[in-house]
């Protein structure tokens, strides 16, 4: 049982503004092969919460109509949804981008054999979970066994070109704390990953994106059980940037949770905090066509310190670098 988290606040942080709407990001379920500490989302092999053919419809059709740029496929692990495939190739004939953001382990779970050929063929850009280059670290947040196999599934990426110059495969790693601290500075840690990763293991990839963990979810109920809610939260306070805010992920993204709702970020999703658009309690991607939410509210609570402290944090790790 997770421990009960306080409510958070929504009247500290500063208010923030939608800018032009660049990436769709696309929560396909709660379903995963792992149950990772550091999970905001409480994803996990038993979660039922799997986005249905209705909804991916109304998510391709939304497509058609909007200037997206980037489809952004999240979850749980997002190649679990059986119409994973049908939305990259539909995002792809759009000429769309598309990011997998992909727990690793799940490329050798049973109808994944062929996941990555799929994603090279599709040049679908792999932002990939590594949350350490330290087999103990990663095995004691992710279960035993991941480190071991997530480094299978990077030999079997760099295979498909992903990581090498001139294929136009991009790899990229992410990096989460062990515990309640900030992550350390994205550049110089992502050096040493590339120098242990490539001459211990023979790993190759392209950028380290380096993100805070979330005071939500089973993060969250891990901080509250060891007594660390308060003091972390003030941590993220405390290290608050205003020259973050002009780059946080929100202000060009908005997020559809399983069932089609729209939100301002994934975090807001796991908080049930939907997006607001001229008094509208709550907005389906199926009525958003055609709706400008350039200039609109974006709703805010502690937890966006998150984002903001440090060297700031968000889907593309580190900002303003």
């Amino acid at each position: 049982m997770h421990a009960t988290l306080p409510l958070l606040s929504r009247s500290e942080f500063p208010a923030l503004h939608r800018g032009k709407l660049e990436t769709l990001q696309v929560n396909l379920g709660y379903l995963c092969n792992q149950s990772c500490l550091h999970c905001h989302v409480n994803a996990g092999p038993k979660r039922t919460e799997v986005m249905d053919t209705e909804t991916v419809d109304a998510i391709i059709a939304f497509l058609d109509t909007e200037q997206i740029s980037t489809l952004d496929l999240t979850g749980g692990a997002p190649e679990l949804n059986p119409h994973f495939r049908r939305l990259v190739l539909a995002a792809r004939e759009r000429d769309i981008a598309v990011i997998d953001r992909c727990n690793l382990t799940v490329l050798f779970e049973p109808g994944q054999a062929d996941t990555a050929t799929f994603l090279a063929n599709n040049l679908v850009k792999v932002v990939a979970s590594l949350p350490c280059y330290i087999k103990d670290n990663v095995d004691t947040q992710r279960g035993d066994g991941t480190f071991e196999t997530s480094l299978a599934a990077l030999r079997l990426l760099n295979e498909a070109g992903y990581g090498k110059p001139g294929t136009g495969l991009s790899l990229d790693l992410v990096y989460n704390p062990q515990g309640a601290t900030l992550p350390p500075p994205q550049q110089a840690l992502e050096a040493d990953y590339k120098q242990h990763l490539g001459n211990e293991f023979g790993v190759v990839f392209n950028k380290l994106l380096t993100l805070a963990n979330m005071p939500i979810k089973r993060f969250g109920s891990t901080l509250v059980s060891h007594g660390e809610f308060d003091s972390y939260l003030q941590l993220l306070k405390g290290a608050h940037q205003d020259s973050n805010l002009q780059s946080v992920m929100c202000s060009s993204l908005i997020s559809i949770d399983w069932q089609g709702y729209v939100y301002d970020c994934d975090f807001n999703q796991m908080l049930d905090m939907p997006l607001k658009y001229n008094g509208s309690k709550r907005l389906h991607i199926s009525t958003l066509q055609g709706r400008n939410l350039e200039g609109c509210n974006i709703q805010v609570a502690d937890h966006c310190y998150g984002c903001t402290a440090g060297q700031g944090s968000g889907c593309g790790g580190a900002l303003g670098l």
